[in-house]
């Protein structure tokens, strides 16, 4: 469940001074006024302190910890009980779960411990949950600093990384890594990079930088260049591709050309070719989501390994020409169908009960590539509570064994896996190392995706402004003589 955003720099909430309380009539529940949110306030130590990485098998982990998710009540929930908001809008987990967690001191309203979940919701009540949270592994490979003076930070990012805290991810992202390893912080967002895409990522240091980039972006005069490797032999001539796209689906992160959809305007030139596959060079003269890979995909010649754009689910011609012959809603199933056989969901950075959940997130849309906010963060409803601890590979969360008396005692005895607070309101992480017994994911044993299946062949070779310009080195996959 998520807090309605933190502001400019992605940071948290500040409680402003608590008003007297007026008096109450006979039974009627107090609810304090919304807090005020604090602009400017970028993630801080305490943020970075709640957990640590660990590398194994060619990939970043983080070791799980407590977070709070927060949530001021929404409007349609108002008159509504919260087991009622629970059972309907967040059912990836089971109604004993929450009783659960409400026994085990997880659920707050108004910060008061939640302990009947009969309790009807007022207008601006403030919940949170608290949360064993697990996040999915990214690649290994460092984040590569290419420029860093007083007004920016140019990195080099690897591919799977996320730029910013979305869905799933918040200490396996490039903010959080640069401020934790690098001491890089309140960095402003001045573009992003989907997930799956590796290469030039600028920052800004101030405002007054990200301003004067933005309107440079706005006013046309930032070049963008790419390069990818593309499935067959790409056409020697230059290619230029203007088909509109149209977003399928924001949770998923799916889009494909439709007459309905946006202008773009993407130029293609082949650079080489080895008999298999071409690398070309892109040159996006808009920005909209995926419009690289979607362009490619139109013309016959899809990202090799793309996990979205290259998969069976599009049919025989992998949605060559715009043809795919399946409803959106067929598709957004194949594709999920056929990741979930290869138990790969994770290479498209969700869950499953992200999909499955009524309650649609379009501030953050694809919890793998989030590009519609750069200060995402991941107290967003992609992250709900009832969002962070179902196996994807799995449809039984009901047969973990929450209804167990013996499991409840055992939650309610071990006080060394409840959550405390600092002073600056963050959840504290008590043990990384311990299970926690009403998290589901502790209970499961993933596979992990291999370092080769983290890596996409699309990477951003260059930004040109007016005053700068920006280039990584050629990846090793686009060399001229290299072979799969």
């Amino acid at each position: 469940m998520a807090e309605p955003g933190p502001g400019p720099s992605g940071g948290e909430s500040e409680a402003a001074p608590a008003p007297k309380k007026r008096r109450l009539a006979a039974g009627e529940r107090y609810v304090p006024p919304p807090r005020k949110l604090s602009t400017g306030v970028s993630f801080g130590a305490a943020h970075f302190a709640e957990t640590s990485y660990y590398f194994e098998g060619g990939l970043r982990k983080v070791r799980p910890y407590y977070f709070d998710f927060r949530t001021y009540c929404k409007g349609r929930w108002v008159g509504r009980s919260l087991l009622h908001v629970f059972s309907t809008e967040f059912r990836a987990q089971p109604l004993a779960y929450y009783r659960a967690a409400a026994r085990a001191g997880r659920l707050r309203l108004n910060e008061e411990p939640v302990r009947d979940l009969d309790i009807v919701l007022k207008n601006n009540d403030f919940l949170r949950n608290t949360v064993h949270r697990h996040e999915p592994p990214v690649t290994a490979q460092p984040i590569q600093i290419l420029v860093e003076d007083d007004e920016v930070v140019v990195v080099d990012k690897p591919s799977s990384l996320p730029v910013h805290p979305c869905g799933r991810f918040r200490h396996n992202t490039v903010i959080f890594i640069l401020g934790k390893e690098h001491d890089l912080k309140e960095l402003h967002t001045i573009h992003r990079l989907d997930r799956m895409t590796s290469g030039v990522l600028m920052f800004a240091k101030t405002a007054e930088v990200s301003k004067r980039i933005d309107e440079q972006v706005r006013e046309r005069q930032l070049e963008k260049e790419y390069v990818c490797r593309v499935v067959g032999e790409f056409p020697e001539h230059e290619v230029v591709c203007e088909e509109p796209i149209l977003v399928v689906s924001y949770k998923v992160g799916v889009c494909r050309v439709d007459p309905k959809g946006k202008f773009c305007k993407t130029i293609f030139q082949r650079l080489s070719y080895n008999g298999k596959s071409s690398v070309v060079k892109c040159l996006p003269r808009t920005g909209r989501t995926h419009q690289i890979r979607v362009h490619l995909q139109y013309l016959g010649h899809p990202i090799v390994n793309d996990p979205i754009y290259n998969m069976e689910a599009w049919g025989p011609d992998r949605g060559k020409g715009g043809k795919i012959d399946k409803t959106d809603e067929e598709l957004l199933k194949a594709l999920v169908e056929e990741h979930r056989s290869k138990q790969s969901l994770d290479i498209l950075g969700i869950a499953e009960e992200d999909l499955n959940s009524d309650a649609e997130n379009k501030d953050c849309g694809n919890s793998g590539d989030c590009t519609s906010s750069a200060q995402a963060d991941p107290t967003n409803e992609n992250s709900c509570p009832a969002k962070d601890t179902k196996d994807p590979q799995r449809n039984d969360v009901a047969a973990c064994p929450l209804n167990s008396d013996s499991n409840l005692e055992t939650l309610e005895k071990n006080k060394e896996l409840g959550s405390c607070e600092n002073q600056d309101g963050q959840t504290e992480q008590k043990s990384s190392e311990e299970k926690d017994p009403l998290c589901v994911e502790c209970k499961i044993t993933r596979r992990d995706p291999s370092p080769r299946e983290l890596v996409m062949y699309l990477h951003a070779l260059r930004y040109k402004g007016a005053e700068f310009e920006y280039c990584s080195k050629m990846p090793e996959w686009a060399m001229e003589d290299w072979e799969e």
